[in-house]
């Protein structure tokens, strides 16, 4: 059950994802069938104000001692990376007791400095990954999911994730009908298609080889032909073997992966920019048919072509989309 929820605030608060946890867990929803929740504020003082991100500061109204007895305690969003001692054994006392611990973004770094992450599963906003990975070295980090369920902690992505994770844990906890009710109060989706991948912005590596930095230009304007790497090598006078071992050095990656990581980012343009039917962007963008746009896409990014031009599409009018 959820009964009891606190929201621990610490300096350098995040607002929004706040206001996040105020707005699911902390609202009197009671005329629209929804239980009222028992919702805390709590800081390491309730009499200290904590300062946030946009230059106000938040006065808690409750200390720590009201964590005391939580069926789940609420960690949004700080700048801060290293947290009062107090705050961190709270942590640990209300997951140790029983609690689920649920962090919004950035608040994963308190999880982490209570010494929660060890081992287990969790994630955070895209452009925290590789810091969370080196304060964090052996948790198990997922850089392309909205949020992890490890049963008694709950780690979100960035900002609209925390509230997938919040509806995540009203639906497990208290239902699908409720979680369901809830979204349509906050003109939320239920549940999202895909993971953070969808929204991260990833170039490829570009060669700084002096040979191999035209031939990737070549490649980009010609994604519609089919390209074998006999036909790569050939154009730099190298032999396969010896071409695929440099364009690995320099990238990372394979030619054909390299081609076809191209060809995703051209097709999410088309899907951004244009009303091309799915079949049109697949061709335009050197697929040879939509279900291999589709592989591919849900692949790399997690989702469908349409699903990902219902999100991100610029421009107005029908689409002729069957992806």
């Amino acid at each position: 059950m959820l009964k009891r929820v606190a929201a621990l605030v610490v300096d350098q608060l995040f607002e929004f994802e706040f206001g996040m946890l105020c707005e699911v867990f902390g609202r009197d929803r009671r005329a629209e069938g929804l239980d009222l929740i028992d919702f805390r504020v709590c800081g390491v003082h309730a009499d200290r104000p904590v300062s946030t991100n946009v230059g106000q500061r938040l006065l808690p109204a409750h200390g720590l001692d009201a964590i005391d007895g939580v069926d789940l305690l609420a960690v949004p969003a700080t700048g801060l990376r290293e947290f009062p001692e107090a705050a961190l054994a709270a942590v640990r006392a209300a997951h140790a007791a029983g609690a689920t611990v649920l962090t919004i973004c950035s608040g994963v770094f308190l999880a982490g400095a209570a010494g929660l992450l060890d081992g287990r599963r969790c994630t955070a906003h895209w452009q925290n990954i590789d810091e969370l990975r080196q304060r964090h070295p052996t948790a198990r980090v997922d850089p392309d999911v909205l949020f992890v369920d490890e049963g008694s902690l709950v780690t979100s992505a960035g900002t609209a994730a925390g509230i997938d994770a919040c509806l995540h844990i009203v639906r497990r906890e208290l239902g699908g009908e409720a979680a369901n009710t809830l979204a349509r109060l906050m003109v939320a989706a239920p549940q999202r298609e895909g993971g953070q991948r969808q929204f991260i912005n990833r170039p490829l590596p570009r060669c700084a080889d002096d040979t191999l930095a035209p031939l990737q230009q070549w490649m980009i304007g010609h994604l519609t032909e089919d390209i074998p790497v006999a036909t790569l090598a050939a154009r730099v006078h190298l032999s396969e073997r010896t071409f695929t071992r440099r364009f690995v050095a320099e990238t990372g990656t394979t030619p054909h992966r390299w081609l076809t990581h191209q060809r995703v980012a051209h097709a999410q343009r088309l899907l951004e920019e244009t009303r091309l039917t799915t079949l049109d962007v697949a061709l335009g963008s050197g697929f040879s048919s939509e279900a291999m746009l589709r592989h591919h896409f849900r692949q790399s990014l997690g989702l469908s072509p349409s699903a990902y031009r219902r999100a991100f599409h610029t421009g107005t009018g029908h689409h002729q989309d069957h992806g």
